[in-house]
């Protein structure tokens, strides 16, 4: 992972980055998020993805460097990144660093924004994981939210379902979106079924 940070300088802020993902309050958003994401990235511009690599691998490492479950993380993030890249790169990759973390509080890029379309898959693509990794996922983002009760967390897990499976298309790049939409809608219909259960009750057989 250390090996995909895109600069010959700033060892100390990607090892900030990295002792972030690392903090004993992270359970989803953690090492190995961020090692997914880089590895998903590399799998879309071998599948033909072309993004500016420099400001796309930074906002990677950058997009959930503040995570602590409230609405303006990836703003924090986002200013992060302006301060601690100010001086290692130029300002025009600051400001797009920047602007592609915060991209990913809504994974809505425009469909002209090759950066914002390959970060936002990349991101997303646990929502395609096989159901093991999956149920991995969920159930870490549900330690993540220990401090809620489970009518709240349920509720607000939802909302953020539902908000996603409106999108007309939950990736934007091609390989992603003909290989990683089918089995993320899946995904994601089983997971807001059983959201939709009362507790305790079996889910329908299939």
């Amino acid at each position: 992972m250390l090996a995909s940070w895109p600069l010959t300088a700033g060892e100390e802020v990607r090892d900030a980055l990295a002792a972030a993902y690392a903090g004993d309050d992270r359970d989803y958003h953690d090492t190995r998020h961020l090692a997914e994401v880089l590895a998903r990235l590399a799998e879309l511009a071998e599948r033909g993805a072309a993004y500016d690599r420099v400001p796309v691998l930074l906002a990677a490492w950058f997009h959930d460097g503040v995570y602590d479950g409230e609405r303006d993380a990836e703003e924090r993030s986002a200013v992060w990144a302006e301060d601690a890249l100010a001086g290692l790169v130029d300002a025009a990759t600051v400001a797009e660093v920047a602007r592609l973390v915060r991209t990913t509080e809504t994974h809505r890029p425009e469909d002209g924004d090759a950066n914002g379309c390959a970060l936002s898959d990349a991101d997303l693509a646990i929502l395609a994981a096989p159901r093991p990794r999956y149920e991995e996922y969920v159930a870490a983002v549900r330690r993540e939210f220990a401090h809620l009760d489970d009518e709240t967390f349920r509720r607000g897990r939802t909302q953020v379902l539902r908000s996603l499976a409106e999108k007309e298309h939950l990736f934007h790049t091609p390989w992603a979106r003909e290989h990683w939409e089918g089995p993320a809608r899946a995904n994601l219909a089983r997971e807001l079924d059983e959201l939709a259960r009362p507790a305790g009750a079996a889910p329908a057989q299939a």
